[in-house]
């Protein structure tokens, strides 16, 4: 056993295929993709949104209280560890007309769904990939057989490539890359609703409480 999986590994055939997938991921998404792609796999595993959702409704529950107790100016004093909702509650208690937070609401959420697009078409990309580069290292392989015919010996090299290659293909891009971006899609979806509708239920605190007229009363308070 350890010895049929000790021959399916080719350190430069696998390196070949490695860099062949990874130069066509570089040339369709860019650099900044190929980083941003590489980021998201440290939080693959330890995303939770169902958890980021329910410490951002209890933060929205501080926020509406503060609001309708010391207005809109004071919601940035509630504490939370999410940076998206922290960062929210800044623009919120900064924000002199309502459609200013409306606006950089709308343009966050579409920068944020842009970046884990971005990050996400890179894994599809290397699953695209892999396979085609697989079949040509098999291609590559058959000719080798065909052009050493006379020389038994020099067939099993160029069966191996040609084997090699499209299992290599086959687990690049269904075992890694493909869940990879399943994944990736999944928590995008997941953060953005929940980021939403964080979005939307600061937007009605704002409406509510009627910008202009509340910080006039607390200058005339102060």
């Amino acid at each position: 056993m350890i010895g049929t999986l000790a021959h399916l590994i080719d350190p430069l055939t696998l390196a070949v295929m490695i860099s062949g997938v990874g130069a066509v991921a570089l040339f369709q998404n860019g650099g900044p993709a190929i980083a941003r792609a590489l980021a998201a796999l440290l939080p693959l595993f330890r995303a939770d949104p169902g958890k980021d959702q329910m410490a951002a409704r209890s933060a929205l529950l501080k926020i509406d209280e503060v609001a309708q107790l010391r207005g809109l100016a004071c919601t940035d004093r509630v504490k939370t560890a999410n940076p998206f909702l922290a960062e929210a509650a800044r623009r919120l208690a900064n924000s002199d007309r309502t459609e200013q937070f409306e606006i950089w609401a709308a343009q966050s959420l579409s920068d944020r769904a842009r970046r884990h697009a971005s990050a996400r078409n890179v894994w599809l990309s290397i699953a695209d990939a892999a396979p085609a580069l697989g079949m040509a290292g098999t291609i590559l392989g058959l000719i080798g057989m065909f052009a050493a015919m006379d020389d038994p010996a020099a067939l099993g090299p160029s069966m191996a490539l040609a084997l090699l290659t499209t299992l290599y293909g086959v687990v690049i891009a269904n075992l890694i890359a493909a869940p990879v971006a399943s994944r990736l899609a999944d928590l995008s979806e997941r953060e953005l609703a929940w980021q939403k509708e964080a979005a939307d239920r600061m937007l009605t605190i704002a409406r509510r409480e009627n910008v202009p007229l509340r910080r006039a009363s607390m200058r005339e308070v102060a």
